[in-house]
């Protein structure tokens, strides 16, 4: 249940993100271009949208399963040490994300301390950077969400590419024997 909430929050918040960063650099191409300026505070603004839009969205790959691997070598070994091998692998990175977290917090720390404000906005850098701890802790998270399926549960994540895959051209044979040319053949 939690999971499926959180699954959601990053999959709406990753889009919210994403959106607004289009849409504030087609306003500022748009401006520049019909009336010769541009805004500071615009471009700014779409750079933190979308730096919070790259790190939640890797936490939302990493429940996917959907980070890059170099799996050719891992497919060749047996079954038990290819998980065992995983497991480190991924364990290995849930240190790092943590560490990463926590000296993303002194850092954020020292910003609260000795304030700095970004330059168009005038935001304080520490809440900019609250992404860092955020995403982080959340990657490694999902990572040992991730472990935990397919170790103890038995679920193994699926190729999201293949599945994309699979999805768009099972739609595209359903449209096409739908198709009013198609009925009218048969």
């Amino acid at each position: 249940m939690l999971a499926k909430l959180l699954n959601h929050i990053e999959d709406y918040a990753c889009r919210f993100l994403l959106g607004v960063f289009v849409v504030l650099l087609f306003i500022q191409v748009v401006m520049r271009v019909t009336l010769g300026i541009g805004t500071a505070w615009i471009e700014e603004l779409a750079r933190y949208a979308f730096v919070w839009f790259v790190f939640l969205g890797a936490a939302h790959a990493a429940h996917l399963g959907a980070h890059n691997r170099l799996q050719i070598h891992i497919n060749m070994m047996p079954k038990r040490v290819a998980n065992t091998l995983l497991l480190l692998v991924d364990l290995v990175w849930v240190g790092f994300c943590l560490v990463l977290a926590w000296k993303s917090l002194d850092l954020i720390s020292l910003l609260l301390e000795f304030p700095y404000k970004s330059p168009a906005l005038g935001w304080s850098l520490a809440y900019v950077y609250f992404v860092f701890p955020i995403a982080f802790v959340l990657m490694a998270l999902r990572v040992l969400q991730v472990q935990y399926l397919k170790l103890v549960k038995g679920i193994e994540p699926g190729d999201v590419e293949q599945e994309e895959v699979s999805k768009i051209t099972e739609q595209h044979a359903h449209e096409t024997a739908e198709s009013p040319s198609n009925k009218a053949e048969g």
